[in-house]
């Protein structure tokens, strides 16, 4: 130990010798150097011939930018203990000055005064960030959702026109020309465990645990519960996998695909990714229509004016086209966060309601551990209600360490099977064969506090939309116009993007109207065509193609691929012959 820190000091003097000869004399970045601007530069009266102390370099023109220079020679002359220890801070605070506050005559110094304008900002940044940026970091993962560049390009950086590259130089012409790359710096994760523990709650609990109740209402308490725990199971699997396949090859999802599978792969799989998310969207506009015509007929009893489901998806366009303009997801971190309150509020008055009616009333006479009429609208329904798969590339990307995203991710998925198992499993067996899709609608109705339950998670819903259709219309958008367009210097590619966007948006709500009748098979159609190909047959596939070496992986692999294809098929049969027969 004592020989690589008398080598490592020996290093520290010779690159010392190599930088002094070419810095200007008498000044340094050691502790003991002084600042002209104090009034401490001059030598001691007592001893004249004395040669003056050194002076900090911070007092030079672009101090802070030659600093790490000056501080080569600082390091070797320090003793070798003591260059273990950082410098002390020579700056002295009043009582009455804030923690590193410079004082004005330091600040008239060259360099002063931006070095204390960075210091009051740092301050004013860790006094402000600690909900803001949760929040807005949680919405920053839709930007790469499913782990794809997602970004809209809209600032003056993006790749320059065919006319600027045609056109002759002049000389008002920059020499180097402006980056050609739409894509965003790729950042370092810095999210510790805690963070990400609860993004990942955020990414999987959202409007499908709603739909449980009826899941379990459909398929009976016993084989709803196998179900949703045989799910999560086989989800946690594919997610391993998929895993795997990132730390083998890198990449998103779509990157993957292309990786291992070719082009076609690749879009295949955004293709998934766009129709589970409009599959979202749509089910969350007749959901909130559903519970807004509840509340409506709540508060306003006997009146001859209510507006039927239809009319209130017509409503939501007019909250929703607006919000599916803002191009910057990050600006819709206010209305994420007052999503998530509201749904945790409904879920801990969900949990109340029912166990304190079980504890006084018992189940419900009607419930059955198996219905043999509808249990397959179950398994598309508990598919629906596990499908994070999108979000879980990017969590793993924001973390500081990587590699302990695989145990944070299974313990997520205990806690979240543990959650969506009891909400089905309580509200089934209060209200038995009376449970309801919009489950909120099953609670009395003459309690205000239902009603407000109601209305906001109805809100929280409806302000989470356009989060749920960004990944699809960025995806849709990026295909039709390209990477490289950008609305910021041509107005019509803005009107054109502006145009496609609230055609989409109309689009779902159209497909709201058609599915509104029965929105228990809507959900479990979206989940057995949409949701299962992408959480269970692409990543068993990827990892078969791109991963396996031994014959008992690759036979785990087809045997997941099989399961998922014929659960989709099925599924998705049943399911349509279902609602045409209703």
């Amino acid at each position: 130990m004592t020989d690589s820190v008398s080598s490592q000091h020996a290093r520290q003097r010779a690159e010392a010798d190599v930088v002094s000869p070419h810095l200007p004399s008498g000044y340094t970045a050691e502790p003991i150097a002084t600042n002209p601007a104090t009034g401490n530069a001059s030598p001691s009266p007592s001893d004249p011939t004395s040669p003056p102390e050194p002076q900090d370099s911070l007092s030079l023109q672009g101090g802070d930018i030659h600093r790490e220079i000056f501080k080569i020679g600082a390091r070797a002359k320090l003793g070798q203990r003591a260059a273990t220890f950082s410098a002390p801070n020579i700056r002295r605070t009043s009582t009455f000055q804030p923690r590193n506050h410079i004082p004005a005559s330091e600040q008239r110094a060259p360099g002063g005064f931006r070095r204390q304008f960075v210091q009051q900002q740092r301050r004013l940044n860790i006094a402000t960030a600690p909900v803001t940026r949760d929040f807005v970091s949680f919405l920053a993962l839709y930007g790469s959702f499913a782990g794809e560049d997602l970004g809209e390009s809209e600032d003056d950086s993006v790749a320059p026109s065919e006319d600027e590259e045609d056109a002759q130089p002049t000389e008002s012409r920059p020499l180097l020309g402006r980056r050609k790359s739409t894509r965003r710096p790729i950042r370092p994760g810095d999210a510790g465990m805690t963070k990400s523990f609860f993004t990942l709650l955020k990414a999987f609990i959202g409007t499908g645990i709603m739909f449980l109740p009826k899941a379990f209402n459909n398929g009976g308490i016993l084989f709803s519960s196998i179900t949703l725990i045989t799910v999560s199971l086989l989800s946690a699997l594919s997610f391993h996998l998929l895993l795997q396949c990132r730390r083998r090859h890198g990449g998103g999802y779509g990157e993957l695909g292309a990786a291992i599978g070719g082009r076609r792969l690749r879009a295949l799989i955004l293709a998934s990714i766009t129709l589970s998310q409009i599959g979202f969207v749509c089910s969350g506009m007749i959901f909130v229509a559903q519970n807004l015509q509840s509340f409506l007929n709540a508060v306003t009893p006997g009146s001859n004016f209510v507006l039927d489901t239809k009319g209130l998806i017509a409503i939501q366009l007019a909250v929703l086209i607006p919000l599916a303009l803002i191009r910057d997801i990050s600006r819709l971190g206010p209305a994420a966060l007052l999503a998530d309150i509201f749904i945790f509020i409904g879920l801990f008055y969900i949990w109340y309601y029912d166990i304190s009616t079980l504890a006084t009333s018992g189940i419900h006479p009607t419930v059955q551990l198996f219905n043999p009429n509808a249990f397959t609208l179950t398994i598309g329904s508990a598919i629906f209600t596990f499908e994070g798969i999108g979000l879980i590339l990017p969590i793993q990307s924001s973390m500081a360490e990587p590699n302990k995203f695989p145990r944070l991710l299974y313990i997520v998925m205990v806690i979240i099977t543990i959650i969506f198992t009891s909400v089905g499993a309580l509200c089934y067996a209060t209200f038995g064969d009376k449970t309801r899709v919009e489950i909120i609608s099953n609670y009395p109705q003459t309690s205000k506090l239902v009603n407000s339950v109601q209305f906001l998670y109805s809100m929280a819903v409806l302000v989470g939309t356009p989060v749920q259709l960004f990944p699809a219309t960025r995806i849709i958008e990026t295909t039709m116009f390209g990477d490289r367009a950008s609305g910021k210097r041509s107005w019509a590619t803005k009107w054109k993007k502006n145009a496609f966007r609230t055609s989409i948006t109309v689009l779902c709500g159209l497909i709201s109207i058609a599915g509104a009748s029965d929105l228990d098979k809507f959900v479990a159609l979206i989940g057995a065509f949409a949701c299962v190909p992408l959480v269970y047959i692409y990543p068993a596939f990827l990892h078969l193609k791109g991963v396996a070496r031994s014959p008992w992986v690759k036979a785990g692999d087809v045997v997941l691929c099989v399961i998922g294809l014929v659960a989709m098929v099925y599924s998705t049969s049943v399911t349509l012959s279902t609602w045409i027969r209703a």
